[in-house]
């Protein structure tokens, strides 16, 4: 793990998971180094010292600015394409997440979930194009001030479990935490075509700060700046709201 991103896992940021599956390794660890039996103690401790490590859950700025739609999750963009949903013609992009990223998501606008599906699936290399339909995941359907778009979670070879703390008919800020993808995953996102791509393959981005895209509702009578008020008051209480 980058040393920047450990400087910023302060006491307390890392989801309740991530005590679950790191205190037995732990605890276990510290037995056997009481036993003398050095090695697999290291073994063990370095072993919680991942799991910490994987459930951390910083906090990010969130951009404020109208219309910009931000990445649900850290990692490294591997694909931006044309790619038509329920026949509308539209871009997705999507982002690969290695065992070291941080792996909460969030929502990547604004809005008001009106469908959350999961599909059950395989469990592909995260990277192959072929996982983004054919893996487990979790489908979200967001209605925006600018309209509708989709994103996902998905499961990959070696994560086995797509979760989501949210569920259809929630409102969630730009940035509010959704949910996580255990050890190694990815998320898309995908986008009607008047939305303009701001990133390209083999950018990294951050979950929650990095703009991918930017697509401005229409400006309607009663917004202002064509900015809405549950838009605007969304994004002030968007950096330090956890589910």
């Amino acid at each position: 793990m980058p040393c920047a991103e450990m400087l910023k896992c302060t006491p307390g940021s890392m989801v309740k998971e991530g005590y679950y599956f790191g205190l037995p390794p732990l605890v276990l660890g510290g037995v056997i180094f009481l036993l003398h039996w050095y090695v697999a103690a290291a073994v063990l401790l370095l072993l919680a010292a991942f799991v910490f490590s994987f459930f951390r859950d910083p906090e990010r700025v969130i951009p404020t600015e109208p219309g910009a739609v931000v990445s649900p999750g850290d990692g490294r963009v591997v694909v931006v394409t044309e790619e038509e949903h329920a026949g509308r013609p539209g871009k997705r992009v999507s982002i690969f997440l290695a065992v070291w990223n941080v792996h909460v998501n969030r929502s990547p606008a604004s809005g008001t979930i009106t469908k959350m599906e999961y599909r059950p699936g395989k469990f592909l290399a995260a990277m192959r194009e072929r996982a983004s339909v054919e893996n487990e995941q979790n489908v979200f359907t967001l209605s925006t001030d600018a309209g509708e778009m989709v994103f996902k979670q998905i499961a990959g070879l070696i994560a086995r479990r797509v979760v989501s703390w949210k569920k259809a008919g929630d409102r969630v800020a730009r940035g509010e935490r959704i949910g996580l993808v255990r050890f190694g995953s990815r998320v898309d996102v995908w986008v009607p075509k008047e939305a303009e791509i701001l990133v390209k393959v083999g950018e990294s981005v951050k979950g929650g700060a990095s703009v991918l895209a930017r697509w401005p509702a229409k400006p309607v009578k009663g917004k202002l700046d064509g900015m809405s008020t549950a838009e605007t008051d969304a994004n002030l209480t968007a950096t330090g709201k956890r589910s």
